[in-house]
């Protein structure tokens, strides 16, 4: 068994493996950049080495500094977790060729299945079904629109190296063809250095399903079921479960089969996922289900899997790397329950989705009845440097609806403050009556925006909930809301710095007072399903249940897609311009594209607060900002 371990990552991922290492009794080493010298993983870890600065393609993405840590500190084996080098064949093999163990498959398996077209073809010829597309290497313009034509629109244009919804564009109609090709092979050059695409079919009422397969040293491979991961925005994946709503048997049976065909073709070892698109027009059936892809890594979602067979696949990954068999074979692998997750990410859904980036100064999240996996604490900084996800709130039920309505309470849980958050989008999501009834497909989210991104105004009644359970549990003292945000007070409480009172299985006060911060949660029956956060700081109240309320006067500095309703338009936070598709004294009208910013590893568009005049434009493409920096502004004509 591997004695001591080095995780090539950060945040959630790093602190995940590492949970699991210390329960085998495997020493951990984290590796961090100059942002993270005070993370979690950092925190948690037996030894911690710095391999560079903030920007990953100066640490995490530099193979060279994470061997060269492996050896300074007697590391046996280095395991990428997901995302940075988890999928990378050169690095996997610069890590065998150094005398350590590879956690992860053999870098044959990641070449093969690498490339999306490369792997459509092998997989052709190994008899699993594909999608109809265009996987060549002509990358002519010209050329591809010509195949499009053939292939009928809609159609789908994917970065061959890419992930994640990045280098990924639908193509409604031929005229959009051009710029949906340029945008797409710039970001998946940006992102994976590969500017290469394939075009291929667009499913109408696609459903996004993928296998967990396992392979050992010794030829066994064997599949731990199906996950359905059709809810997603912008090709990102946000809630996850398992196992798929209205997958019969017969169903599972033949997709499960084709997954496992799909491993074998390339030998796999390790924990992999063979993504599959179903045709959902007419429910789910055999003949309707073909490979998307596979992906030779842990997957972000793999939680779910792990609730539903009670494996821990992180155990097995470190087990089959230290060259034992498989701990189970297929027969004694069951489906028990229904597990989902959502991915808590700092970014508000009020304003186009933005990411929100600095010090959680306050951070609380529910681990009752919900698995959490994060690599943050109160306190830590979330960074622009790198991907904004917070968290993973995970919870198991009996049944689907069990599954889900613990999920949503648990989302109505959450408190961060400074940092926005997508808690309240979640819950809405999970409440939804369509995706309560499993009637759902990846354009669910962007079909039903409205209804998930609707204004969610504080009530009195919700305050005044807060101010009785307080009432009730404080023994006759009261803590008062003012909805103008000009007064609070509670007696005797201001000089006490921590408090808990009366707590009971159906309700609790948490209080905390520190300075001019007084944080709290209420929970019980007359709160319905979900819990109340509040939090009185600086003059301002922030009431959350899901959605935060904020009653403060506080300037407004963006709308629904990055631009500002005084017509500044402000940079949402550090990155790099990109494009700039205006000029200044130019006439735009209300949503026109202004300028295209890269950050926090996707790319922004900010667009005409109104129709007007560029009258000032501080941007070119190329050129570093700042977040709140002055990019343009608009103004109206007549000015």
């Amino acid at each position: 068994m591997i004695q001591s371990l080095l995780i090539a990552n950060r945040g959630e991922i790093a602190c995940r493996i590492i949970r699991t290492a210390r329960a085998m009794g495997i020493r951990t080493v984290a590796v961090y950049s100059d942002a993270d010298a005070k993370a979690l993983h950092v925190r948690q870890a037996d030894e911690a080495v710095h391999i560079g600065p903030s920007p990953a393609r100066e640490s995490y993405l530099v193979g060279e500094k994470i061997i060269a840590a492996a050896k300074a500190c007697r590391a046996e084996a280095i395991h990428p977790g997901y995302g940075f080098l988890s999928e990378n064949a050169e690095f996997a093999q610069a890590v065998i060729d150094a005398g350590l163990i590879w956690v992860g498959p053999r870098p044959a398996s990641i070449t093969a299945m690498g490339l999306k077209d490369a792997a459509k073809t092998l997989m052709a010829a190994a008899g699993v079904p594909v999608t109809p597309g265009y996987m060549g290497e002509n990358q002519d313009p010209a050329f591809l629109a010509t195949e499009a034509e053939k292939i009928g629109y809609p159609v789908l244009i994917k970065a061959v190296a890419g992930g994640g919804g990045k280098g990924m564009r639908k193509v409604d109609a031929a005229a959009d063809l051009a710029d949906s090709l340029t945008s797409c092979q710039r970001e998946a050059a940006s992102s994976f250095g590969n500017a290469h695409v394939l075009i291929e079919k667009y499913i109408q009422r696609p459903r996004h399903i993928e296998v967990q397969v396992f392979g050992d040293t010794h030829g066994n491979i064997v599949h731990l079921f199906e996950r359905d991961c059709s809810l997603q925005r912008r090709h990102q994946k946000v809630i996850e479960e398992a196992p798929a709503p209205g997958m019969d048997e017969a169903t599972r049976e033949a997709l499960c089969a084709a997954a496992v065909k799909a491993a074998q073709a390339v030998d796999y070892v390790g924990a992999g996922t063979i993504e599959f698109i179903a045709d959902a027009s007419e429910g789910l059936r055999a003949d309707r289900i073909w490979f998307m892809e596979m992906n030779t890594r842990l997957q972000v979602e793999h939680p779910v899997t792990e609730e539903i067979t009670g494996v821990d696949l992180v155990e097995w990954q470190l087990r089959v790397a230290s060259g034992e068999a498989l701990p189970k074979k297929q027969d004694e692998l069951s489906i028990n329950g229904w597990a989902m997750e959502a991915r808590l990410y700092a970014e508000d859904p009020r304003t186009g989705f933005l990411p929100s980036t600095g010090i959680l100064s306050e951070f609380d999240l529910d681990d009752q009845i919900a698995r959490i996996d994060t690599g943050v604490g109160e306190g830590s900084e979330i960074s622009p440097h790198y991907d904004p996800m917070i968290a993973k709130i995970i919870c198991k039920g009996a049944d689907r609806n069990d599954a889900r309505d613990r999920l949503a309470f648990s989302c109505d849980s959450v408190l961060t403050w400074p940092v926005r958050n997508n808690a309240g989008f979640l819950a809405e999501l999970l409440r939804h009556p369509w995706f309560a009834s499993g009637d759902v497909d990846t354009s669910f989210i962007a079909h039903h925006g409205d209804d998930l991104l609707r204004s969610q105004e504080a009530s009195s009644e919700l305050i005044d909930t807060a101010s009785l359970h307080i009432f009730e549990q404080g023994g006759g003292s009261r803590w008062a809301f003012d909805p103008q945000g000009e007064e609070a007070e509670g007696n005797p409480w201001r000089d006490i710095m921590g408090l808990r009172l009366n707590a009971r299985a159906d309700k609790s006060i948490r209080m905390r007072l520190d300075g001019k911060t007084v944080t709290g949660r209420a929970d019980g029956p007359s709160l319905g399903a979900g819990s109340l956060n509040f939090l009185f700081k600086d003059g301002a109240i922030l009431v959350e249940r899901g959605w935060p309320h904020l009653f403060e006067l506080d300037r407004t500095d963006g709308s629904h897609s990055g631009s500002a309703s005084d017509g500044a338009i402000l940079s949402p936070m550090p990155g790099r311009i990109i494009a700039v598709m205006v000029s200044a004294g130019e006439a735009v009208t209300k949503g026109q594209k202004l300028l295209t910013l890269e950050a926090m590893k996707m790319e922004h568009t900010l667009i005409a607060p109104f129709d007007g005049v560029v009258a000032e434009l501080n941007a070119a493409a190329g050129a570093q900002v700042q977040v709140e920096a002055l990019l343009a502004r608009i103004a109206d004509k007549e000015d």
